[in-house]
């Protein structure tokens, strides 16, 4: 395990930080790295926007995107700690529909149901990326025929998905799934638990992590705390609009998006973090066990379906090979498409997290997002 400078952790994300303000790459950030035990370093940068010159704050909320996924993924073992459900049981099991799936491909313009599926759908495959489910031209044709109003709520848009086939069959191929297995995932939750998946992860999730501001439909007081969505044009920052009562693209916050739904603050999720770096336990409340923390972190797809630096935990990425040079093998979190960023490193007992919401450079290719490991890397002490 390498220690960390403080001195050269603070210079080095505050003068890369000031950097990225100066040049417009992002109106304001917030920013913490932490020990199992204590916060090494916290710090709010910038303004709002380029039009509301408060800088953020401990109440500052952002929109987490796809950092939603993890926390499902908590959610789901959850479910697992209880013996409620096993990573390898098949949908169908909690939601018959999901029945004799089908391959679909592209005919005239459309998709259409070829062949059935060989293999049946698992939770395993929801939470890795294997699914098949809304991917390849077949689900993008899809998800643009999804209707607003079977995108009002969580199982109305499980239940078109349904009615769906899958572009590939089940852990043949990896191809991120930005909503539509985190969403079968959620309803899962909900049909398994009688909650509505907001209640549930509440009780089970964030409540127990003292996250008061983690929520999927914010109250009035939160939607005005939900810092401006930045953007870069002709190099100048400026405000994007978001469409009204969503609060990632064009989804209703009646629709309890499993994997991209979520708004939190810095000190909500660096809670939620230090739980999984603590293997399951945060302020002396076990949220989840250690085996299912395990679980989160391992690589659960061969290199052959996912070859690289990386592959999918559960919910996660994980790092897998010393090519990747700024975080060490084991390593694991993820990314949101308007910016957040955040790992968990057991090997040097600390945890990351970057807090951004821009329209501009987001999601895991985010230069920021590598920047802020470069820093990290870079305030240890040399071995």
């Amino acid at each position: 395990m390498k220690k960390i400078k403080i001195d050269a952790l603070s210079q080095n994300i505050t003068e890369r930080t000031e950097s990225d303000i100066k040049n417009n790459n992002i109106s304001g950030a917030s920013v913490s790295v932490i020990s199992p035990d204590k916060t090494l370093f916290k710090a709010h940068f910038g303004t709002l926007s380029a039009e509301d010159k408060t800088p953020p704050n401990d109440s500052t909320l952002f929109r987490m995107a796809s950092m939603t996924k993890p926390v499902t993924a908590v959610a789901v073992m959850t479910l697992y700690d209880k013996g409620l459900l096993e990573i390898d049981d098949p949908v169908e099991k909690y939601l018959p529909q999901f029945k004799n799936m089908y391959i679909a491909e592209m005919i005239d313009g459309k998709a259409e149901k070829v062949h059935k599926a060989q293999t049946a759908l698992t939770v395993k495959h929801l939470l890795t990326h294997t699914s098949g489910l809304v991917s390849g031209s077949s689900g993008e044709f899809y998800a643009n025929e999804l209707s607003d109003e079977a995108n009002k709520t969580l199982k109305d848009t499980v239940d078109y998905y349904s009615g769906t086939g899958l572009g590939f069959d089940p852990y043949t191929k990896n191809q991120y799934n930005a909503t539509a297995a985190l969403d079968v995932l959620a309803r899962i939750a909900e049909v398994i638990s009688g909650m509505n998946y907001a209640d549930f992860v509440k009780k089970y999730v964030t409540d127990p992590c003292g996250m008061r501001d983690t929520v999927f439909a914010p109250d009035n007081g939160q939607w005005e705390r939900i810092i401006p969505m930045h953007k870069k044009e002709n190099g100048k920052s400026g405000v994007a609009e978001m469409k009204k009562g969503c609060l990632f693209g064009n989804v209703p916050v009646t629709h309890y998006l499993g994997g991209a739904g979520l708004i939190s603050s810095l000190g909500d999720y660096t809670s939620f973090a230090q739980m999984l770096l603590n293997k399951g336990v945060i302020n002396g409340n076990r949220v989840i066990s250690e085996r299912a923390v395990k679980l989160i972190s391992t690589p659960q797809v061969p290199e052959s379906i996912m070859p690289g630096n990386e592959r999918w935990g559960l919910g996660v990425r994980v790092i897998t090979s010393e090519n990747y040079r700024f975080l060490p093998v084991g390593a694991f979190g993820w990314s949101g498409a308007y910016g957040t960023h955040f790992w968990i490193d057991p090997v040097n007992s600390i945890a990351a997290i970057y807090m951004k919401n821009s329209m501009f450079d987001g999601g895991s290719g985010a230069v920021t997002a590598a920047n802020f490991e470069k820093d990290v890397f870079n305030s240890f002490e040399e071995s």
